[in-house]
């Protein structure tokens, strides 16, 4: 197969890594700085995103300009996008004619329209009060894209380095999720295919939110009855949410939930588990993001998926709490408190 990875941030270069490492496959890594492209080309190693890791000599390396962009499209069998979510809605966007399945790897909503009406992300933004999912977004800009998501429990440097990951390949398209399996599929990276795209997106985007309060809770050494508490929990509150947007409850059993969640919220290289470890030592949230030198999409998405859960009728208070949090109107010690002195409920309600 001949794929095109457009981004070359930690994620998509360490699957473009993985997938060069089969040799039926000739892949090309894309990115829009001209600098970043010219050391992977020279130096093959992505030092400011995924150091120590050794890009295959099959490897391409093109990007720099739009022009150079249209010219990897060519020919290509699958595309992927490995950009953040803001800049979903301008690729789709440009890629809506494209005959080939297209598929994401981002985890998260698109940023919430302001007042005035324009998004954080775009000026074409939805004219909806709160931020999109991929998979709806497309359907605004792209409604004839064969597309779907790339998602499941991964750390970037573990895929890099070849060690044994599972992934899930969603799209309502039978040819996507097989053009998925067949790019990526290898005896270090499984991938299952599941139809259910907005529980896959559901998943990956609010597991990222539950991190912070599962790195909060370590970060205040609340123990690990509580981190189990906070992840059982939370489980529950991304299921009400995505059965409530049209997912099955059943996918949030799988790798896309339960799984990431675990890994998101207790692996040491978690980046949205980081910023709730560094809000817990006194850090504000600025300086939080800033030791990170990448992106957490659950600073930028927990208000949206608060927003949503409540046009929705859903309640999800771990979330609440990590939004007051973010925005200062909670101490950590006191969103614990907020959480732990709620009224008794019963469990499967």
């Amino acid at each position: 197969m001949k794929i095109v990875v457009i981004g070359a941030g930690a994620w998509g270069t360490a699957l473009a890594v993985s997938a060069s490492r089969q040799a039926a496959h000739q892949i090309t890594l894309w990115a829009r700085d001209a600098a970043l492209v010219a050391a992977l080309q020279t130096q093959r190693l992505n030092t400011r995103y995924l150091p120590g890791i050794a890009l295959p000599d099959a490897l391409r390396i093109e990007g720099g300009s739009d022009a150079s962009l249209d010219a990897a499209l060519k020919g290509q069998d699958l595309v992927m996008l490995a950009t953040p979510i803001a800049a979903a809605r301008s690729l789709l966007q440009r890629l809506q004619h494209v005959r080939v399945p297209v598929a994401w790897l981002s985890k998260g909503f698109e940023a919430p329209v302001t007042a005035s009406g324009v998004s954080g992300a775009s000026s074409g933004a939805s004219s909806e009060p709160f931020g999109l999912l991929v998979h709806e977004i497309r359907a605004q800009v792209a409604i004839n894209l064969r597309a779907g998501v790339l998602s499941g429990p991964s750390f970037a440097l573990e895929v890099a380095r070849g060690q044994p990951t599972a992934l899930v390949a969603a799209s309502e398209h039978a040819d996507v999720r097989d053009a998925l399996v067949a790019a990526f599929h290898s005896p270090t990276l499984r991938v299952y295919a599941n139809d259910d795209i907005v529980g896959v997106e559901v998943g990956g985007a609010v597991k990222n939110v539950l991190a912070i309060a599962t790195g909060l809770c370590d970060g205040l050494n609340l123990g690990l009855n509580a981190r189990a508490a906070l992840i059982t929990r939370g489980l529950a509150e991304m299921t009400r949410l995505g059965v409530a947007l049209g997912a099955r409850a059943e996918t949030f059993t799988g790798l896309s939930g339960l799984g990431d969640l675990v890994l998101t919220a207790t692996g040491d290289l978690s980046r949205n588990r980081k910023v709730g470890l560094l809000l817990a030592q006194g850090k504000t949230l600025q300086q939080a993001v800033d030791s990170l030198g990448h992106v957490a999409e659950g600073v930028y998405c927990a208000r949206t998926v608060v927003q949503r859960a409540r046009s929705l009728g859903v309640e999800m208070p771990i979330a609440q709490g990590v939004v007051a949090l973010l925005d200062g109107q909670l101490k950590p010690a006191d969103a614990v408190a907020a959480l732990m002195g709620r009224e008794p409920t019963a469990e499967l309600s």
